[in-house]
Formats: C-alpha cells, structure tokens, sequence
C-alpha cells in the first residue's frame, strides 16, 4: 500500500540534490544534476518524464549516472531525439542503451498514445536497446526485444512494467498487499484524467453512442471494483484486472470476460447483458484503470471526479436524466435523512438523490466519531454508521436500464448500495416490482425523494389491461389532464366537483407518480421531496389532482424555482420543489396548519450553467490551499480547493470537496419556520 504521508519521487529527488528548479514562470526551467541536462519546466511533457526519471531511480532502482536526456537517434529520419535512454549498468560512456522511453502528455489520445508507441520502437531499433516503452501519466506501455519477435509485434512482447535494476521483466505489475507493488489512491486530477481516457476510448470517435459507451465504462469499473475487493485473494497475489507479460488483447479480454460473468452470477440482477467490447478497446480501457486503486481513493476524490464526468455527460442530449446538483442537495438538507430511515427514489436516474443521502448520512458519521487515526474501533463505528445505511437503506427504481446501470455504478463507487437500484417501470403493477426486489413494498419507505419525468404520458393501448386503472387518481381528473382523445366519453362525478373520464386514453407521468409515491411511503410518517411542474400546482384543469393531494397528504413547503433551473439540462418547464408528508389513513389537516412557501431567485447557477454563487474567500495559501464560502438562495457551501499543475500552460485551483454549511440559506428559513411558524406570518 502506498503511503500517501511519503513525499513524491519526484521530491525525493529535489530533497536529494538530484534535480533543482530554477527561474519564475515562463522562465523556470528544471536542472538534473547527474545528467547535466535542464529543460522549461512549463512544458506538460517535461513533468511527465521528470516525474518518470524519478520514479525510474527510487522506484526501480537505476542510477542517475546511466540514465540520459535527449539521446541522439541514428539513421532516424527526420532526426530524432529520444526521451529518456536507461544505460548498461557498467556503461559509464553510454555506448549500450538498454531501455528506450518516449514521455507524452497525460491527455493524449488513443491515436497519438499508438503513435508513440512506433516512434518509441523505431528509437530502441536504432539504438539497438532491449526494452522500449510510451509513458503518458498512468497510461503506460512497455514491449521488450530481447527475444526474437516479429519486426511489426506489439502484444506478445509486451511487458508489465519496468524491470527492477536490470533484472527480468515481472509476470505481473500489481501484487496485493505487497509493499511498492500494491494498487495506490490517486489525486482527484488524476482520477478524471484516466475516466476522460477511458470514455474516448469507449466512444471510439463516434462509432459509440454517448450512453452506450457510458454503459460500457459502467461495467468495466464494476468489474475494476469488485476485483479490487476480491475476499479471496491472499496477500502477495496478483490483481487480474491488468495486463500479464506479454499477454495479447484477446487473452486478457477472456479473462476480464469471465471475471464479469463471474460477477453476474453472484448478482444477476446488477448487470444483466454481457461486455460488447473489441479486445483491443477493452484492453486500452483496462491500461488505463489498472494502476489505480478504486478502493482506497477517498471517497469525496471519487465523487467529485465521477459527478463531474457525468454532469458533463448528462447535459445536452441526456439533460432529461439529470437532476442539478443544487436542487439536490437542497432536498435532502430540508428532509434531513437519518440512518434509520429507509430512503426510496423511484425514478433515480444517475443516483443523485441517493448519493446525496448517503453523504448527509455519512457527514453525520464524521460529527459523531470524529476521526482519531490510533483509534481502530472509532474507524470501525464510522465506517459501520454509514456504510449500513448504504447497503440496506437505500433504494432507487429506474426504468432506463442503462440509466439504472450508471446508478449502480454510482453506488458501488461510493461503497454500495447498488443491489437495491432495480432496473424496472416504477408505475407497474406491485407484485411486478416486488418480483425485481421484494423490499420494494406498500407503506415501507421513511422518506422518497424524487425528480419523476415531465410531460410524458402513459398510454393505454401501450400498457397491459387494467395498467391504468390501478391508479385511483383517475377518478379526480379532468380531461384536459389526458393526452387529446377524441373518443373518451365524460361524465360528471359528484366527488369534489372533478370530472371523470371513462377509459382514458393517457395520463401524464407526473401525476401517476404522485400516488405512486403515496402507495410507497409510511402513513402517517412517510416524507417526499417531489419536483414538480407548476401546472399541477396551478392549473385550473388539474383541481382535482390538487383534491387528491391535500386528501392524502399534509402540504409541508413548497420551493418555486426559476424558469431556468432544468434548462441547460434541456428541460425548461417550470417546477417547484413540494414537500409532503403522508397522512394516517382517516386523519385530515386543520385548515390554518402552517406551509412553507418560498421562491429560489439565485439557486447556483443561471439559464447557461455558470454558476452563480456568491463568493467569500474564508481563507488562501497562494498556490497551494483555499477554502471558499459559496452562497445562493437554497444554502452555502464551504468549498475546499488545492492548487493543481496537471494542466502546466493553466495551473488552476482544483476542488477538492464541498459541504452543505448547515442553517444557511432557505435550509436555514426552514428549521426556523418548524420551530415558530407564526414568526413568518404578517
């Protein structure tokens, strides 16, 4: 296990005297000592390789003596330099190279990393070195020569890492447990750089679509995941989520094949259609992953790095799926899940709700055992306190099964919880769900949270008989309510002066969940944040929805958003966010019971996306450490950056984490307005 407290190699070799950094800005250049080279410290490719040529002398143990800058390669045309050349260990005068390596930016393409790969081999065959290999981040590939192997070979030559001190080639790179070869956390930048990697691979230019590849990248870290916290493998053993020596594609996608299908059958229910991938492609997505430890990057390194990739990924053509992060947040702050509370969301999307569930949860964890390194039990109680109410409290229904796969996705990259996100209509008929997950039962849930899909409609002659009619809502709709349908006869219902319509030919989705969520939720306890359209609210035409509302439910808060809060997820309609609490059967509401009302101008962010908080720099470290306050309507953030170089032309503040400041912002109106409600009343 990598010890995160240890310095970097690459300060190792500051610390020593290897290598110096001299200059500010544009200027500074880096100079090693034994090679008498130096170069502009601002080029992307020149931290690579002195992050490599220091990994090279304290991780595998070659002399700085033997290893050189820019080498010259003979009969090379154009004429061309190599990267860094490992010497003889007794060649003083460098007349032997040994190995040969070409450093690239991290964030190179597939296409360009190929490319390497022939200038690096083209290199060693001049130089007539051994070993060559293409270093781009954590992305790296080795191929060795001293055995005979066909000019144009690029897979039965391939080598797992580097050799130590000139010795062999290891059979496998990462070994569990074992001291300098086990699986280590990495920083958040790295973290998005290798998920970046790893979807343009899967998108292959276009030949994939976008949720396709997303699909794909889900199944690939699940299996990543699970071999990672194999139980029975014992310490000093190979992980088999890497490339063997020299092991092609196709062996090595066999091999992630079975370990998947190995996966399916311990939980069929979680990934239901097999891996439908290239071999080459599979293999590049698993070069990129291997060095990287899933299980022991933080859990906020993960969250922000994955929300990040998928908000980027929802918005636009898959906006519809995505609910903002703010709205959320704001959600789960005002209904204040416990551990105890089992927690439903049945149209769950990418997961947001639940996840946000699970960090409010888990934030608890923190104030109750604050953490104290020595104190294993305290560890144990934390990591019990939330890790339970993920696996067992949390639950989610998404009709989309590639939707309902990035949910599980979601849930296994932060600690579980993914075999209670079912795959299936949350508008079918009971027992149908109850056969995909028997917990998802009547009157079960503490609390639902939910952004159910506007403006679509069920339609009758698209569903079994009798779909429709298990919804008693029908009999409180107007006709305008439905889709247009010429053929459906009305007739006047004397219940709260509604209208009926006999056979229906549709009703909006929107309007079904509502006593879906009901039917799910405990009497008399059971919670709901709901987003809805402000024409249930509103709508002359839908009275009678509002009828069965206030029959069934305590209207607790209502919170209007902006116009613009759904549209740069290409939903414009305007909603609200309704809180309600499920009545006892028989129970009915006095008429003067208190309701939160609210309007959200500044939610975070505008029409475009741009975030809109305002800002106060609590504290800064230039270029090393800041934390922000970061305020709008709904509540504030404190927002933990560091100072990242991964782009050396950008360097930028990075963040880190954020969380919720607790009574701020309308989350802070709220608890007051539950203590003394007749303060908010004129």
């Amino acid at each position: 296990m990598t010890d995160a407290t240890q310095p970097s190699f690459l300060q190792q070799a500051f610390d020593n005297g290897l290598a110096k950094l001299a200059g500010e800005g544009k200027t500074e250049r880096i100079h090693y000592s034994a090679a008498a080279h130096s170069e502009r410290w601002s080029d992307p490719e020149e931290k690579i390789r002195a992050a490599f040529w220091a990994e090279l002398i304290y991780k595998y143990g070659y002399l700085p003596e033997r290893i050189a800058f820019e080498v010259i390669v003979p009969r090379r045309t154009p004429s061309d330099k190599a990267d860094l050349v490992i010497y003889g260990e007794q060649d003083e005068e460098h007349k032997s190279p040994w190995l040969v390596i070409e450093c690239k930016r991290a964030d190179i393409s597939d296409a360009e990393f190929a490319q390497a790969i022939e200038q690096a081999c083209g290199n060693r065959a001049s130089l007539g070195a051994n070993y060559c290999g293409v270093v781009a981040g954590m992305t790296r590939r080795f191929l060795r020569f001293d055995k005979k192997f066909p000019p144009g070979e690029r897979e039965r030559n391939l080598m797992t890492d580097v050799p130590r001190r000139y010795g062999r080639p290891p059979e496998w790179r990462f070994y569990k447990n074992s001291p300098g070869r086990d699986l280590s956390a990495v920083p958040r930048e790295e973290l998005r750089a290798a998920i970046r990697k790893c979807h343009q691979t899967l998108w292959e230019g276009g030949r994939r679509s976008p949720i396709a590849a997303f699909g794909e990248f889900c199944k690939i870290v699940f299996v990543k995941h699970r071999d990672e916290k194999n139980p029975d493998r014992e310490d000093g053993k190979p992980y088999a989520f890497q490339r063997g020596d020299g092991e092609t594609s196709e062996r090595l996608a066999a091999r992630i094949h079975q370990l998947y299908r190995d996966e399916q059958e311990q939980e069929p229910d979680v990934f239901t259609d097999k891996i439908n991938l290239d071999p080459p492609v599979l293999a590049q997505c698993v070069e990129h992953l291997e060095s990287i430890s899933l299980d022991r990057t933080e859990l906020d390194t993960k969250g922000v790095a994955f929300e990040e990739f998928m908000g980027g990924f929802f918005k636009g053509d898959f906006g519809q799926y995505f609910t903002p992060r703010e709205i959320i947040a704001f959600a789960v702050e005002v209904l204040n899940p416990e551990r105890g509370h089992l927690v439903l969301d049945p149209a769950c999307g990418s997961g947001g709700f639940l996840l946000y569930s699970l960090d409010h949860v888990r934030r608890a964890a923190d104030r109750r055992f604050p953490k104290r390194d020595s104190d294993a039990r305290q560890s144990l109680e934390h990591f019990t306190y939330w890790h339970d109410f993920a696996e067992k409290n949390l639950f989610g229904i998404e009709i989309n099964e590639e939707l309902a796969r990035v949910a599980k996705m979601n849930m296994i990259i932060h600690d579980d919880g993914h075999t209670n996100i079912v795959g299936h209509d949350a508008l079918d008929f009971f027992p149908c769900i109850r056969e995909k997950k028997d917990a998802l039962a009547r009157e079960k849930f503490d609390l639902i949270l939910t952004n159910p899909p506007f403006g679509s409609v069920v339609k009758r002659a698209e569903k079994p008989r009798s779909y429709l009619e298990q919804f008693e809502l029908l009999e409180y709709l107007g006709k305008s309510a439905t889709e247009p349908d010429e053929s459906a006869q009305g007739e006047n219902d004397a219940r709260r002066g509604a209208k009926a319509v006999k056979k229906r030919a549709s009703v909006k989705t929107e309007i079904l969940f509502l006593e879906r969520v009901h039917a799910f939720l405990k009497p008399g306890t059971g919670r709901v944040a709901i987003v809805l359209p402000d024409g249930i609210l509103t709508n002359s035409s839908l009275q009678g929805v509002r009828d069965w509302l206030l029959e069934h439910f305590q209207l607790l808060a209502v919170v209007s958003l902006p116009q613009f809060a759904f549209a740069h997820y290409d939903a414009g309609v305007k909603a609200s966010v309704v809180f309600l609490r499920r009545l006892q059967e028989s129970e009915t509401v006095p008429d003067d019971a208190p309701i939160f009302m609210a309007l959200a101008e500044n939610i975070g962010y505008d029409a475009t996306g741009r975030k809109t908080f305002k800002v106060l720099v609590e504290r800064e470290t230039p270029e090393k450490e800041k934390v922000e306050i970061q305020s709008c309507d709904l509540f504030d953030y404190r927002v933990y950056y560091e100072w990242s170089t991964a782009n050396p032309k950008r360097p930028q503040w990075s963040e880190r984490h954020r969380e919720i400041i607790p009574d701020t912002g309308l989350v802070a109106q709220w608890q007051a307005f539950q203590k003394d409600p007749d303060r908010f009343f004129v």
